[in-house]
């Protein structure tokens, strides 16, 4: 018997995993297996690693584990290193589902880093492990003699804990001449065995049948059990009791106290006396827990309830209840009671955190995983439909992966510094009525991340700093903020790199790194260098690190620490400054003016002019603002021709710098033709070299002296180009002249006006230029003017004439490229000639651009060329 069971069990296992083969895993994320029962421990399952398509080398870095309540056994566990769901413990079917159907171990799946959860179901195959058995060894049965062929007489049915083909699947009866047996069904494909009578029974001739009753099941091999049957043959009985009904049903909570009615069972029997009174009990095969529940009453027939139901342990419990009657020969009626049991919500959900990703970053993605969380209510129905949410006004919400299981994952960004910490309030509420609530917190610390850049305190820094400051001095502090923590909230300070007046700026200043105190590492010169700034910046220690910067004005306060440098008049070759006055000079006669520069600034450079020494107190007077000379009164006989003064110039500043000069002023009878020294208003070297002032003035009248002279050059070649495309044909050829008039010349000939002005004796030469005129056509005028006006930067070009009739040395032409005629002889004006009223204006306008294009010297005389010239005009 027992190597038959060993084959059967190895055949049953091979069938198994040719099933699972057969089938294969179902979709990913729920895979559904086949297992016998009874295996031995380490029993291969299946490879849930290729299965679930998972890297077998990091399962055990992933902890990949099954996850199962608290207190429940593991019958299946899986190897990490090749992933194989092996059987830890043997198998009883019949211990792990006591009610009948499929038999399924659900089991969850867990796998972290990313965390991923997985179903597995396996069903728990049964194997043919147990005998059909009946209640007793031997069985009574009184057959009254008087019963009538056919009739039928109820057996015990033998109890097989298998299920399926593994049940009872037959009876056998022992051959005999009285009976046989027919197997009949019932509605829950359970089979019973009933003795029908085929022969009529004599009591005396024998009062005693054995038969043996064998029930047989339908597993490979079978197996089987007996009992013996002793049918006794008794005097006529002739009426068994009958039920109302062969079968009831009844519905009951589960909640019921002990005592209830279940129901009242009524069996009748057409006998009377001892024949037809009816006892009631529970039939021979009633399963302990039915007798454990339930109580029959013998004599009423009433069905109460003795022990706790328990809707989720078993929904429906089937009772068998036979009734007897008294008398001799009585034959016992089954009828079946059907109890079925109402839910109550009596079970509260259970929340079980599976597993927990703490903490969160708080740059993480919305819909990042933070824990998976399992929700299990044992009711039915409604009772056992759970719903869970988390509490309001948190960046959290669940997402249902499976049937009763969650995860919660993030809605929105996460900002440390807004909130640090999150208490994430669960709730799980049933759908029963009233609902019932289980609640649970979890808290979830969100770590920093280097999102925030420090922060200055000010958008910019104005620090002032007084000149000649002393090296190594603090001159001012900054600070900034990082809302972020720890590493990430450390900041140093540092300058950035820059170049100031050429140098690098970390020759200037230096910053501490930790606290910000910034210092000067040289003095400072307010001449040198009036403000400068730098840029700072505070970088925090996070990765990658963030850094902001802020500019630093830094301004140099002036002291008065230059003296006044005098510029004009300047001595000669070492000695005092020398200026002749002419002795005819009236009242108020500007001798020159004193000037002085001051490198400070402000108060420090306003300067104020005062004579300490002179000669004659009376006759000289120096404007103390502006620094001019001049006579008070006119000079008399017995005034001194040499007249000495000494100047002091002052600044404003405190205490007040001054610096003095000694002029000699000489009176003479006429001015002679030479410079004063008041003229030479050059700049010292150290101090044009210092001030960048006059540097950028000089750039500046440079670049638009340059521009206007391009641009008129420009304008020029334009407005030839375009007379000499609109006198095509002209007879002036381009070899000849480089202008043309503006009209072609007539067929009388041209005409030629020749004006000379000659200064008067004593008088140096003129120089004559030639002027188109504004009259006809080719006609051409000569302007006569003095050496200073020549000097003018204008010039006025002629147009080219053809030669004249009476010209008759063709060497007295005048050259195509002459422009400019000099006379090398003074002539006298002719003053016969005067010109059209419609050039005078534009002679006068010339004469006026001439002045004013003078050398302007401190004592100017009008040249006498320019007279002429003004009376030729006029």
């Amino acid at each position: 018997m027992g190597a038959g069971t060993g084959s059967g069990r190895g055949q049953l296992f091979l069938r198994s995993l040719l099933f699972l083969l057969l089938v294969g895993p179902p979709a990913r994320g729920q895979l559904r297996y086949a297992v016998p029962e009874e295996l031995e421990h380490g029993a291969f399952v299946a490879n849930l690693g290729e299965d679930l398509g998972l890297d077998v080398s990091t399962l055990s870095a992933r902890r990949f584990r099954i996850v199962s309540r608290a207190g429940a056994r593991q019958h299946l566990e899986v190897n990490l290193e090749n992933g194989i769901l092996f059987v830890n413990e043997r198998i009883d079917r019949e211990e792990v589902c006591e009610a009948g159907g499929t038999c399924l171990l659900h089991l969850q799946l867990l796998v972290e880093s990313p965390l991923e959860l997985y179903r597995v179901e396996v069903e728990v195959l049964d194997i043919n492990d147990h005998a059909p058995t009946f209640p007793w060894q031997e069985y009574v049965l009184e057959v009254a003699e008087s019963a009538v062929l056919g009739a039928r007489f109820p057996l015990e049915s033998a109890q097989d804990p298998d299920v399926g083909t593994n049940s009872v699947h037959t009876y056998r009866l022992s051959p005999n001449g009285f009976f046989s047996l027919e197997v009949q069904t019932r509605s829950d494909a359970s089979k019973f065995a009933e003795l029908v009578l085929e022969r009529a029974l004599d009591r005396e001739q024998q009062r005693v049948h054995r038969v043996l009753l064998t029930a047989l099941d339908g597993g490979v091999p079978e197996r089987s059990g007996t009992a013996h049957i002793l049918v006794t043959v008794l005097d006529a009985n002739d009426n068994v009791p009958a039920f109302d009904q062969p079968s009831y049903g009844v519905s009951l909570p589960e909640d019921a106290p002990a005592g209830t009615l279940v129901i009242q069972l009524n069996a009748t029997d057409l006998d009377e006396g001892p024949n037809g009174e009816i006892e009631y009990s529970f039939s021979g095969h009633a399963p302990p827990r039915v007798r454990e529940l339930f109580h029959v009453e013998p004599r009423s027939g009433q069905v109460l309830l003795k022990g706790r139901l328990d809707y989720e342990r078993a929904s429906l419990h089937e009772l068998y209840v036979q009734a007897k009657d008294r008398g001799p020969s009585a034959v016992a009626v089954h009828c079946r009671v059907l109890v079925h049991l109402l839910d109550v919500n009596d079970n509260a959900p259970e929340v079980t955190l599976t597993s927990v990703s703490t903490p969160v970053l708080e740059d993480a993605p919305p819909g990042t995983v933070i824990a998976v969380i399992s929700v299990l209510d044992r009711d039915s129905g409604d009772n056992g439909r759970v719903s869970c949410e988390v509490g309001p006004n948190v960046p959290f919400e669940l997402r249902s992966s499976f049937r009763n299981y969650y995860t919660l994952v993030t809605t929105q960004a996460l900002d440390r510094e807004v909130v640090p910490e999150y208490n994430v309030s669960i709730t799980a509420r049933d759908m029963g009525s009233p609902a019932l609530v289980t609640r649970s917190t979890l808290t979830i610390p969100v770590s920093d991340v280097n999102d925030n850049a420090p922060r200055f305190l000010q958008p910019s820094y104005s620090v002032y700093v007084m000149e000649n400051n002393a090296p190594g001095a603090s001159i001012c502090s900054v600070s900034a903020l990082d809302p972020d923590c720890q590493q990430n909230a450390y900041l140093s300070y540092s300058i950035a790199d820059g170049h100031i007046h050429g140098m690098p700026v970390g020759t200037y200043v230096s910053i501490n790194s930790d606290s910000g105190h910034m210092y000067a590492l040289r003095s400072l010169d307010y001449e040198q260098i009036r403000s400068f700034q730098i840029q700072v910046q505070a970088q925090d220690a996070g990765f990658p690190p963030l850094s902001a910067n802020v500019t630093v004005h830094i301004f140099v306060l002036d002291q008065n620490d230059n003296a006044p440098v005098i510029v004009s008049p300047l001595p000669r070759n070492g000695s005092v400054a020398t200026e002749l006055v002419p002795r005819s000079a009236r009242p108020g006669y500007l001798v020159g003016t004193v000037s002085a520069v001051d490198a400070d600034a402000g108060l420090n450079s306003r300067l104020s002019y005062q004579l300490l020494q002179a000669t004659d107190f009376t006759l000289f007077s120096l404007a103390p603002d502006t620094g001019e000379l001049r006579t008070l009164r006119s000079f008399l006989e017995q005034d001194a021709s040499r007249q000495q003064l000494v100047v002091q110039v002052r600044d404003g500043g405190q205490p007040a710098l001054s610096a003095t000069m000694s002029l000699l002023l000489s009176v003479v009878e006429t001015m002679p033709q030479t410079l004063s020294d008041f003229s030479e208003f050059s700049l010292p070297p150290e101090v044009s070299s210092s001030s960048p002032l006059t540097l950028y003035l000089l750039v500046s009248l440079g670049s638009i002296s340059f521009t206007f002279l391009f641009a008129i050059l420009i304008l020029t070649a334009i407005r030839c180009r375009g007379e000499r495309r609109s006198r095509q044909g002209d007879s002036c050829s381009p070899p000849r002249c480089r202008c043309c008039p503006g009209s072609r010349p007539s067929s009388d000939g041209l005409k030629t006006s020749n004006l000379t002005a000659q200064p008067p004796a004593g008088t140096t030469a003129a120089t004559c230029l030639d002027v188109p005129a504004g009259g006809p056509p080719g006609y051409c005028y000569k302007v006569c003017l003095g050496p200073e006006s020549a000097q003018s930067d204008f010039m006025f070009l002629k147009p080219c004439s053809p030669p004249r009739n009476n010209e008759k040395d063709p060497g007295k032409r005048s050259r195509p490229d002459q422009h400019l005629q000099v006379s090398k002889e003074a002539k006298q004006p002719n003053t016969d000639w005067q010109p059209p009223s419609t050039q005078r204006p534009a002679l006068k306008r010339y004469r006026i651009q001439l002045w004013g294009n003078r050398g302007s010297g401190w004592k100017g005389d009008m040249g006498k060329g320019e007279v002429m010239s003004d009376t030729a005009l006029n």
